[in-house]
């Protein structure tokens, strides 16, 4: 019997103190196979980077263990150069020899590695037509856009086949456009090399367009390490689901008679009125017990404006702005005083003042053990009702248009009004 493939990478309890006692890094530890593509998420300051610089051997741990193919690189004993990791950085500045041509910056990851000058330069010009920029071979980095640049840190990366590459924000310097293109090119050529990526962003929409797996940090701990699917569906905490996306929070309380979840429950939405009080269908995220406090947090995928007059009971509010996204419209609604949902797509345009109503889906419905954090009020008593159907919600509010979040990964198909 052959012995089993040890993972690609292993980190192992890393922790990271600068001077000062600021705590970089928490008892970090995760496994990533060969030729997984990890992403790290997570926002500033969450110790994203610091991770990825330590895997590169730029930092050096405080303590715990960092191992590629089973070989130890990292230790409180043993330290290897980030020359002998077999791997390639691709940073956010790109970091290309302002004196040497096009050519020669990417030729350079091979002449490291004694290969000679004119199979250096031959492997480079094959490598940037890969990229589309062999008619640029001769330029010098100041003469190319910021897009042509990266293209070029990403050729100089890929020329030498390395066995892991490390990816810092690369895009975040770009425009939306040039992201998107550049992104899909990224997935693509490292997975063709079949190279093992970890790739750091604050960029939800990336992490889960390019990643195997996705790994979200917060304050230098690692909160969650699963699949794209496993971390939409089943955000561990109440800030892996805002930070992949929501639409807004309710807070309410879990109706009887016996414990629910994890799985379906029923939650009560209380008003000002409690004869007129909203019964919502979620998605429990742990094991809840009858009467207790909890937050309801709802996928921008679950909210739709639906016809006026149709069937379940519903709100009607009105709309303030929306915002055009080609596809259709992005909406907010506000429900009661200072209740907000970001994000509610539909196909149609609506005037401002218009009157509309809601369905939001059990599919895309959160429900978290309340941890005291207020974020909205509660209902207004005149923007609530029972719903007659316990899988599907259907309300209105006011429309307010704000910056929400795109949903990247489905939660479930909206049930069609009847």
């Amino acid at each position: 019997m052959e012995p089993p493939v040890p993972d690609r990478i292993e980190i192992d309890s890393v922790n990271k103190q600068y001077q000062g006692g600021v705590q970089a890094l928490h008892d970090i530890s995760l496994k990533v196979g060969a030729g997984r593509f990890l992403v790290l998420l997570g926002p500033s300051g969450s110790g994203k980077s610091t991770l990825l610089r330590c895997l590169g051997g730029i930092e050096r741990p405080t303590a715990g263990t960092i191992s590629i193919d089973g070989s130890v690189v990292a230790s409180e004993r043993s330290y290897v150069p980030p020359e002998q990791r077999d791997l390639a950085m691709v940073f956010q500045d790109f970091a290309l020899w302002p004196h040497m041509t096009v050519a020669e910056n990417v030729a350079f990851a091979l002449r490291r590695r004694r290969t000679s000058k004119s199979e250096a330069l031959s492997h480079a010009r094959a490598m940037l037509e890969r990229v589309g920029l062999h008619i640029h071979t001769a330029r010098y980095p100041h003469e190319l856009s910021g897009g042509e640049q990266q293209r070029v840190a990403l050729a100089r990366a890929l020329v030498a086949k390395p066995g892991l590459m490390l990816f810092d924000e690369p895009l975040s310097s770009l425009d939306a456009n040039l992201r998107e293109r550049l992104r899909v090119e990224i997935g693509t050529l490292v997975r063709e090399q079949g190279a093992t990526a970890v790739y750091i962003t604050h960029d939800q929409g990336e992490a889960f367009a390019l990643g195997d797996e996705i790994g979200v940090l917060q304050s230098g701990r690692l909160i969650q390490h699963g699949t794209p699917e496993e971390i939409y569906r089943t955000p561990a905490t109440p800030f892996v689901a805002r930070f992949t996306g929501v639409a807004g929070t309710l807070q309410g309380y879990v109706q009887g008679p016996g414990p629910a979840g994890p799985g379906p429950v029923t939650v009560v939405v209380p008003s000002t009125d409690p004869d007129r009080s909203l019964e919502l269908a979620g998605n429990a995220m742990s094991e809840l017990r009858p009467g207790e406090p909890v937050r309801v947090m709802l996928r921008p995928t679950a909210t739709r404006i639906c016809r006026s007059g149709s069937r379940p009971a519903r709100l009607r509010g009105r709309i303030l702005d929306g915002a055009f996204h080609g596809r259709g419209y992005d909406y907010a609604v506000e429900i009661g005083e200072g209740v907000q949902l970001m994000g509610v797509f539909d196909r149609r345009r609506f005037d401002r003042g218009s009157v509309v109503d809601m369905f939001v889906h059990q599919g895309g419905t959160l429900v978290f053990p309340d941890d005291g954090e207020r974020e909205a009020p509660s209902l207004a008593a005149d923007a609530v009702v029972t719903a007659a159907d316990p899988s599907a919600l259907v309300w209105s509010g006011r429309l307010d248009h704000r910056n929400g979040h795109d949903a990247v990964v489905g939660a479930g198909e909206l049930r069609e009004e009847q």
